[in-house]
C-alpha cells in the first residue's frame, strides 16, 4: 500500500466552499467513490468522494474550514493496483507535481501535451461545426408544483423562437403560468400535447438551438464530464457483492417486503445530488431500491421510495375521508334518493384549499381575538386624496393604511413574526415583513404576497396591491408571487357582516380578518359621536401567541388606524 494525498477535486468554478460535515476519521476503510467530506457553496451541497480505495491515515481539515480546488484535506494508504494506476492517471497533467524518476516525468509531459493537444483540438472542431447544436428542453422549477396539466401549447414544429419566449402555459394549483424558452433557437419535435401532466425535469421538446462555438464545445465538455462522473461509481463491486451477501441473511431475519432491502449499515450505489436528496426528504438509502445500473440509487429511486411510505402510513385509517387526522370520515348518502342530482368534479384549486383548509385547522390551536378600530379621521384623509390618485393613476383604498398599520405591529410585537419547527422544537424568527392578501375571484381564494411592507409607502403599496389582485383574477400570478406571507389579511368588508373567524394559514401564526364598517355612536367622555367603526377579528395559533399579546396587537391596529400620523412616529 502506498500513501496519497487527498485533494480537492474540480468544483465546477466555484473559487472557496465551506466544509460542513466531515464522514470518515483517521483508520476508516473506505471504497472508491466514498464520501469524503461534505462542502457547501452558494449553490448546492456537494459530497466530495475518495479518490481510491484504500485506509483514511490523516484529515487535515476541520468543520468550517473553507477550501478549493486542489487543496489537500487528508492523507490515505491506497490499495496498491488499479487505484494506484488510476491516480497516476489523474495526476499525469499536473508534470511539476509528479513524484518518481526522470523516465517517468518524461514520458508524463509527451502524455500531458499529446492530452493537451487533443483537448485544444476539440473545441476548435465543435466551433466550425455550423455554431449549431440540438438541446433538450425540460421543464423547468415550478414552485414545486407537480404533475401540472399543460392547457396551452404556444410553439409548433418549426417555429423560431427567442430567448424567454413562452412554450407552453400550464396550470397548477393556483396559478396559470408561461414555460419560457431558455434559448434562441428553431423548435424541432414536440415531445408533449395539450393535456398531459408535467413536473420539473420532464422533456418537452426539442430545438436547434444558434449559438457560438465557445459554448457549444463547453456544452460538449459538460457533457463528457457528465458521462465520466456517472461512470465513476459503476465498477465498485466488491459494494454491490456485500449487498447480494446480505440479502440472504435479512430474508431469514425479516419480513418479505424488507428481504429486498439491503441489511443496515450496508454501502449503497448513489451520487452526491441523490444524497442531497435523501437528506433533504429524510429517506434512509439502505432502504431504498436501486433500479440503475449495478443497483445504483437514482432521483426517481428516492422519490418513489417516498410516495410509497406515504401512501402505506395513510393506509392505515380513512385517510381520504379523514384528511390525514386519524378522524373517521363522513360517508355520504345516496342524495339521488332524496330528489335530483348533478355531479361535477372539484377543480385544483378548490382541492387545495380544503386540503390546506382541513390541515391547519386540524394542527393549529385558533383563538379569533375581537375588535373595533376608529378610522372616521383615516377615511377622511384617504377621500381627500382622490385627486392626487388620479394625476397618478393610483387608487387609494383602505387596504394600504392596513398593511402599513400590521407591518408596524408585526415590528412591534416580533412574536407574531414567527414560525413554528415542531420537529426541531424550534421557534423561526423572521427579520423580514412579508403580508399576504387574500383575494376573492371566479376561481376561488387566492393570497398573493406583498413583500417588504415596512419599506414602501401607501401609493407603492396600492399600485402593488391593485396589480397581485388584477393578476389573481386573471390566474397570472407565479407560485413565487404566493409564497413568504408571515402574515396575512382578509376582507369581508365589501361584501358585509360584523366578525368572522379566519383560519391561519399555517405556516403563519396569524391573520386578521376584517368585516364591513358601520357608524356607530362613540361616547366621547361628555356626549356620543357618530364615528366609523372598522371591526377587526385576529385569528391566531395559540403555541406561538397568547391573549395578552393578540389583545396588545388588536389595540395598537386600532391606535395606528385611528390616528395614521402615529405611522410616521
Amino acid at each position: 500500500m502506498s500513501e496519497q494525498e487527498i485533494k480537492v477535486p474540480d468544483l465546477g468554478g466555484a473559487d472557496e466552499v465551506e466544509i460542513i460535515e466531515i464522514t470518515v476519521s483517521a483508520g476508516d476503510s473506505v471504497e472508491e467513490e466514498d464520501p469524503i467530506l461534505t462542502v457547501e457553496s452558494d449553490k448546492a451541497s456537494v459530497e466530495l468522494p475518495s479518490p481510491a480505495a484504500g485506509k483514511i491515515t490523516k484529515i487535515t481539515v476541520k468543520v468550517g474550514d473553507k477550501v478549493k480546488e486542489g487543496d489537500v484535506v487528508g492523507m490515505m494508504e491506497a490499495a496498491s493496483g488499479g487505484a494506484d494506476e488510476a491516480q497516476a492517471d489523474d495526476d499525469v497533467p499536473a508534470q511539476d507535481e509528479t513524484k518518481g524518476g526522470s523516465d517517468a516525468k518524461t514520458e508524463a509531459s509527451e502524455s500531458s501535451g499529446k492530452k493537451s493537444d487533443d483537448t485544444e483540438s476539440k473545441p476548435r472542431k465543435a466551433a466550425s461545426g455550423g455554431g449549431s447544436r440540438k438541446e433538450k428542453v425540460q421543464v423547468p422549477d415550478m414552485g414545486g408544483s407537480e404533475n401540472v396539466p399543460i392547457i396551452e401549447i404556444n410553439v409548433k414544429e418549426g417555429d423560431e423562437v427567442s430567448e424567454d419566449d413562452p412554450l407552453v402555459t400550464v396550470e397548477s394549483d393556483k396559478a396559470t403560468m408561461e414555460i419560457p424558452s431558455p434559448f434562441a433557437g428553431k423548435i424541432g419535435k414536440l415531445l408533449v400535447a395539450e393535456g398531459d401532466k408535467i413536473s420539473q425535469g420532464d422533456d418537452l421538446l426539442e430545438m436547434t438551438v444558434s449559438d457560438a462555438g465557445e459554448k457549444e464545445a463547453e456544452a460538449e465538455g459538460d457533457d463528457g464530464g457528465s458521462e465520466k462522473a456517472e461512470a465513476k461509481p459503476e465498477p465498485s463491486d466488491q459494494s454491490d457483492k456485500q449487498q447480494k451477501a446480505a440479502a440472504p441473511s435479512a430474508a431469514d431475519r425479516e419480513t418479505t417486503v424488507e428481504a429486498e432491502l439491503p441489511a443496515p449499515g450496508t454501502k449503497v450505489h448513489a451520487g452526491p445530488a441523490v444524497r442531497k436528496i435523501a437528506r433533504e426528504l429524510g429517506a434512509d438509502l439502505t432502504r431504498v431500491k436501486g433500479s440503475g445500473p449495478k443497483n445504483r440509487i437514482l432521483k426517481d429511486d428516492v422519490h418513489a421510495y417516498v410516495k410509497s411510505q406515504l401512501k402505506q402510513a395513510q393506509a392505515g385509517g380513512e385517510v381520504a375521508a379523514g384528511g390525514g387526522s386519524g378522524i373517521p370520515g363522513i360517508k355520504l348518502p345516496d342524495f339521488s334518493q332524496f330528489g335530483d342530482i348533478t355531479r361535477e368534479p372539484m377543480s385544483r384549486m378548490q382541492i387545495a384549499t380544503a386540503n390546506n383548509m382541513s390541515r391547519s385547522w386540524l394542527n393549529v390551536p385558533h383563538v379569533t381575538q375581537f375588535d373595533d378600530a376608529d378610522i372616521t379621521d383615516m377615511e377622511t384623509f384617504r377621500k381627500g386624496q382622490k385627486a392626487a390618485g388620479e394625476k397618478r393613476g393610483s387608487k387609494l383604498t383602505p387596504l394600504p393604511f392596513l398593511l402599513k398599520a400590521c407591518a408596524q405591529a408585526l415590528a412591534e410585537l416580533p412574536q407574531f413574526n414567527v414560525a413554528l419547527d415542531m420537529d426541531k422544537k424550534e421557534i423561526v424568527r423572521k427579520k423580514y415583513i412579508h403580508i399576504g392578501i387574500a383575494v376573492d375571484t371566479p376561481n376561488g381564494l387566492m393570497v398573493p404576497v406583498i413583500r417588504n411592507v415596512d419599506q414602501k409607502g401607501l401609493w407603492e403599496l396600492a399600485d402593488e396591491a391593485m396589480e397581485l389582485a388584477g393578476k389573481a383574477r386573471d390566474k397570472k400570478l407565479k407560485p413565487n408571487e404566493m409564497q413568504g406571507a408571515c402574515f396575512s389579511i382578509t376582507s369581508l368588508g365589501g361584501i358585509g357582516g360584523t366578525a368572522f373567524t379566519p383560519i391561519v394559514n399555517a405556516p403563519e401564526v396569524a391573520i386578521l380578518g376584517l368585516s364591513k364598517a358601520a357608524m356607530k355612536p362613540v361616547w366621547d367622555g361628555s356626549q356620543f359621536q357618530p364615528r366609523l367603526m372598522l371591526p377587526l377579528s385576529l385569528s391566531y395559533d395559540h403555541r406561538a401567541v397568547n391573549g395578552a399579546d393578540a389583545a396588545r396587537f388588536t389595540a395598537r391596529l386600532s391606535e395606528l388606524l385611528g390616528d395614521i400620523r402615529h405611522l410616521l412616529l
